[in-house]
């Protein structure tokens, strides 16, 4: 059965440790259809449900919706969620390999993320327009976002975002690395993500369950707490 695998930051340190701060330490993910693509995901926390996306098989502009059932313990498809959402309007040079989404209190929008194809410090920002139930392109957003000052060695294929109602934070794996990642934060001044910024610019994972898959991860800020997950092997 897949399941998450939930870790999350320990104050005063670099460090998110699993199942820290009474963090469920693993959550069953259920009911998804067959063509779930279990390789592009992402999560996000809106205040009111922890929420889980995955791309629908192979493609570029449709998302499966899940959420956490505090009476199941489980995240489940279509659980106080639409279904299946759309995104629209993306430019054609977007990628969908891998997308980042948060849920920006400050405006109560949903916003989603894509790269730029072959220039993944390029990203292209998506809002949730509840009038058509859509993920548009621009939407509430800024449409473009440059992210600089980012080492060498980042692994833009393994990435996230949240919102911790101050910061709009992103995260990046270390090239070749289980357990060290990088972090940005939004400058409103520049209008840029940057490495470093108003931020621990190196945090480590410890305790890291066996049966963790550490290709891909998602993030999020709730309860007061920033969380990250893996999916299991």
């Amino acid at each position: 059965m897949a399941s998450v695998n939930q870790f999350a930051y320990v104050p005063g340190t670099n460090t998110y440790k699993f199942a820290y701060g009474g963090s469920i330490p693993n959550m069953p993910v259920v009911n998804m259809p067959a063509d779930t693509n279990w390789l592009r995901w992402a999560m996000l926390n809106d205040g009111e449900y922890y929420r889980m996306y995955f791309f629908k098989g192979s493609t570029a502009n449709t998302l499966y919706q899940a959420a956490f059932n505090p009476a199941t313990g489980a995240y489940e498809f279509g659980y106080n969620s639409i279904k299946e959402l759309q995104i629209t309007g993306a430019p054609a040079d977007a990628d969908a390999s891998s997308l980042a989404m948060l849920y920006d209190s400050s405006t109560k929008t949903y916003r989603l993320y894509l790269r730029r194809l072959g220039a993944p410090t390029v990203l292209y920002q998506f809002g949730f327009n509840r009038e058509t139930s859509r993920y548009e392109y621009g939407y509430n957003s800024i449409p473009t976002l440059n992210v600089v000052k980012a080492p060498g060695d980042t692994d833009w294929h393994r990435w996230s975002m949240l919102f911790d109602g101050s910061a709009y934070r992103l995260y990046a794996f270390k090239v070749g690395s289980t357990d060290t990642f990088y972090q940005f934060a939004y400058n409103r001044q520049t209008n840029q993500y940057e490495y470093g910024f108003d931020s621990i610019p190196v945090l480590s994972l410890v305790d890291i369950p066996a049966n963790s898959n550490l290709t891909s991860m998602a993030m999020l800020f709730g309860q007061g707490d920033y969380r990250l997950y893996f999916q299991t092997l």
